[in-house]
């Protein structure tokens, strides 16, 4: 039998890659590549839309194998657009979401590079302000400063993290370890796939009172 050595492994993971995005009917582009060494993937290329971009990275973290992803992919928008179109754009879909305490945040652009700042009591909250940006026209990148206030202690925190994880189907939640110090949640251990890595991550996030997820779970095919 003959071993696969890891150039060639490298190959397959990348051309793996590749054919997922492929795949994707929402990635028009025909300009992104990749490259893979010991399981980090690389996406180079350019793109039209911020959207585009996104969904290029989440078809890479649906492979096997996949352990860690760059996202290098530039966005050069079709048209050209102003920075005063584009957060208005921003501002009203913020408005209309109702996941979105729109009166909580910040926009700011400069030549379609998006900041938004603020303060909320969720991590959807700051996800779903985030998700307003993909699909606006213009947008190139986008620096997310939005802080979730913390309402539950360290304790607390923990236990409502161990209890989801447990509940979850698409985590082991016996190879996952949690600690908590304040606000601040650090996950470790291993697991399979970049999606069971992204599971533990939203469960993480979901507790109350949680500003920020230090994971340090290793993807382990």
């Amino acid at each position: 039998m003959q071993v696969k050595t890891q150039k060639e492994t490298d190959k397959q993971l990348r051309d793996a890659v590749l054919q997922q995005i492929d795949w994707k009917p929402e990635i028009t582009s025909k300009h992104i590549s990749a490259s893979a060494e010991d399981g980090a993937v690389t996406l180079t290329g350019f793109v039209h839309t911020y959207f585009e971009k996104f969904a290029a990275e989440e078809a890479a973290k649906s492979v096997y194998g996949v352990r860690a992803l760059a996202n290098d992919i530039e966005v050069k928008p079709a048209t050209t657009r102003t920075d005063p179109e584009i957060a208005h754009d921003i501002v009203n879909a913020m408005k209309v979401d109702i996941n979105v305490p729109d009166n909580r945040i910040k926009v700011s652009v400069r030549n379609g590079f998006v900041t938004v700042d603020g303060k909320v009591d969720w991590r959807f909250q700051r996800d779903a302000a985030e998700s307003c940006l993909k699909s606006i026209s213009g947008v190139r990148a986008v620096t997310n400063n939005i802080e979730v206030v913390p309402k539950a202690s360290a304790s607390q925190v923990k236990t409502k993290i161990e209890d989801a994880l447990r509940r979850s189907a698409e985590v082991d939640a016996r190879r996952i370890g949690v600690s908590a110090h304040g606000s601040t949640v650090t996950l470790h251990g291993n697991v399979r796939s970049w999606i069971e890595k992204q599971a533990a991550e939203r469960a993480a996030w979901a507790a109350p009172g949680v500003s920020l997820v230090v994971d340090h779970i290793a993807v382990v095919p």
